[in-house]
């Protein structure tokens, strides 16, 4: 009887670990933010009002707009301010992937006439957000993108993709430490070929004294994006590259 006893308690512990069933509740406002991603699939809706206020540059002004996902949106949430003082926009849209990014880039990006983009995009892309993702669709989008910049007069920085870690859950078997190495290996190479500028914040995310090459916990509190500490090691990073963009010829 013992071992059928350990089957019944082994079953009632799953059960009571095993999460709710969804309310009707949940699933009405799961349904209704999947609507309005299909409606507005590229995100224009959400900058669109703020760009058509935004005056041009005024002389000498070094603007320079952030495009990407969750890991821009998020900056300046929290208790590190983003970039404050400076001519910087922040187009960051949660769960963006870079085929949404580029459907957007003319408005959020070149309708603001900065001098500089930086483009931080392809962690969801390879997290299947939006179906499934690879190097060759990421390397597409981006190649789009620096196009459209160039033909602006727009300095191009390419940011690299973080790192993930399993410290709160599992992230990794979404995102393998090998496919964001790879990826950002590609993105070096993009860099390379178009004379862009290398943003490396996987560099100060990164735990190497491990040597599991995931993010160290202390810089993300859900194992995906950067958390405030993070914003503030990355911010000269940042500002470094940009630098370099300006004064490329």
């Amino acid at each position: 009887m013992k071992p059928l006893v350990g089957i019944v308690l082994l079953g009632v512990s799953l059960w009571a670990q095993a999460p709710p069933p969804p309310t009707i509740e949940s699933l009405t406002t799961e349904l209704n933010a999947a609507r309005k991603k299909l409606i507005d699939w590229g995100g224009l809706n959400v900058y669109g009002s703020d760009d058509t206020e935004i005056p041009a540059p005024k002389a000498g002004e070094n603007r320079v707009v952030f495009i990407g996902d969750s890991l821009t949106a998020n900056w300046g949430k929290g208790k590190t301010p983003f970039f404050p003082g400076k001519p910087y926009f922040n187009r960051g849209i949660p769960l963006q992937t870079t085929p949404q990014m580029l459907v957007r880039f003319r408005q959020d990006v070149i309708g603001l006439n900065p001098k500089v983009v930086v483009i931080e995009g392809g962690f969801n892309d390879v997290g299947m957000v939006m179906g499934p993702g690879s190097e060759g669709t990421i390397s597409d989008a981006l190649h789009s993108m620096i196009d459209l910049a160039k033909a602006h007069g727009i300095k191009v920085v390419i940011a690299s993709l973080p790192p993930v870690c399993d410290c709160y859950n599992t992230q990794t078997r979404i995102r393998p430490v090998g496919k964001l190495a790879a990826i950002n290996g590609t993105l070096r190479d993009i860099v390379a070929e178009t004379g862009s500028v290398y943003l490396n914040y996987y560099s100060v995310l990164v735990d190497t004294a491990a040597g599991n090459r995931q993010m160290k916990k202390e810089m993300t509190n859900n194992g995906i994006d950067p958390n405030d500490d993070a914003y503030v090691l990355m911010a000269p990073l940042a500002e470094k590259a940009i630098a370099d963009a300006l004064a490329a010829k």
